[in-house]
């Protein structure tokens, strides 16, 4: 072993990787419970879980994979990456898989693929690329550049529709965007603009889409429609009051009062399970997770680095924030997952493919100078 293959054997963070490891562990096991349907003849288990193994056994294979190589080598790929996510975006809109009302897969024959998630990495590589170039605080020119070019991927993911993911894509490069810094009157101007455009967003939105917003505002209005996922989430987190009704004990979920139990409201499974203090730990949990990656980024040794572990943070931090305040009620009703705890290959894919990005900067520090 060279030095500096013992260097970065030396630096690998084991906060990170145990943290990440944790929150697989937590989610399989609540996917173990929320896979159940309570019978006569007692719990009958679906395969949501085995899958869900399976694909977590792939994911740490790719977080190996991200981790070996230096990541500045991503500069390279990241306009070819661009380019092939845009055309498997066209590709779907077309000819892609419909399930559920939406257009959002391509079938695989042994699995389907969703390139919205593949869209995520390529912001995060892409983005923290254009935006390491320039030194200086960013002004409406080369923002307008940055923006433009996350505005196709995540325009074609919202006319799959997907809207959640399509957000999900520029709010990481927002994020991005802001780590890096803008002029002060750009913040100023957004601040303006922003909130006299929202009302015109409402023109846009598809009727379910619409549906949701406004059962937000009174989920009692359609207690047995649109409203019936928010209000049956609301009573199983409820439920569960201090300490929770135990593992494989929660009603609304094995009972199928719950809706989505193993994908956008997985969350609701675990609060009525383990109550208020197991809600407290996993929220705890997450936040020294995301806390890891703002260490990483500030000692980075070069801009892109920086950036990829800023994107990283913004990537988690905003599903995580949608996802909990969703199911307890306090945000519309969105299309996005729980980082390890909701159901989804492609997205735990992509889940510890950034996280082996973030140790791979991390591991690397101290190999070579800033620049």
């Amino acid at each position: 072993m060279t030095p500096i293959d013992r260097r970065l054997v030396l630096h690998i963070n084991w906060g990170l990787l145990g943290l990440a490891c944790l929150l697989y562990i937590v989610g399989v096991l609540n996917l173990y419970s929320a896979s159940g349907i309570r019978l006569e003849g007692g719990l009958a288990v679906s395969a949501f879980y085995q899958k869900q193994l399976v694909w977590g056994g792939l994911g740490l294979g790719c977080m190996l994979g991200f981790m070996l190589f230096d990541y500045r080598h991503l500069k390279v790929v990241a306009w070819p990456l661009y380019w092939i996510t845009v055309a498997l975006l066209v590709y779907v809109d077309l000819m892609g898989k419909i399930a559920g009302g939406a257009q959002r897969w391509i079938n695989l024959g042994f699995m389907n693929f969703q390139p919205a998630e593949m869209a995520k990495i390529c912001m995060l590589i892409l983005g923290a690329r254009v935006l390491a170039r320039d030194t200086g605080v960013l002004g409406f020119k080369r923002l307008g550049y940055v923006l433009g070019v996350g505005l196709l991927p995540a325009g074609l993911i919202i006319l799959q529709p997907d809207l959640g993911s399509g957000l999900l894509v520029l709010m990481l490069l927002g994020g991005i965007i802001l780590f890096r810094g803008v002029q002060a009157r750009i913040l100023k101007l957004a601040a303006v603009i922003g909130p006299a455009l929202l009302p015109l967003g409402w023109f846009g939105l598809h009727d379910y889409q619409k549906r949701r917003i406004l059962t937000f505002l009174d989920p009692t209005n359609d207690p047995l429609g649109a409203g019936y996922h928010i209000l049956q989430s609301q009573i199983a987190i409820g439920s569960g009051q201090l300490t929770g009704k135990g593992f494989l004990a929660g009603t609304q979920s094995q009972l199928r009062f719950l809706p989505e139990k193993h994908t956008d409201f997985a969350v609701a499974v675990f609060g009525e399970e383990w109550g208020f203090l197991g809600m407290l730990f996993l929220v705890a949990v997450f936040c020294i997770f995301l806390y890891q990656f703002y260490l990483v980024a500030r000692e980075a040794k070069d801009r892109f680095g920086a950036f990829l572990c800023a994107g990283v943070f913004f990537y988690f931090f905003w599903q995580i924030l949608i996802n909990m305040g969703m199911v307890l009620g306090l945000m519309p009703v969105v299309g996005i997952p729980l980082p390890f705890i909701s159901y989804g290959g492609s997205a735990l894919l992509v889940n510890f493919c950034l996280i082996g990005i973030v140790m791979n900067v991390s591991m690397r520090r101290f190999v070579f100078k800033q620049t």
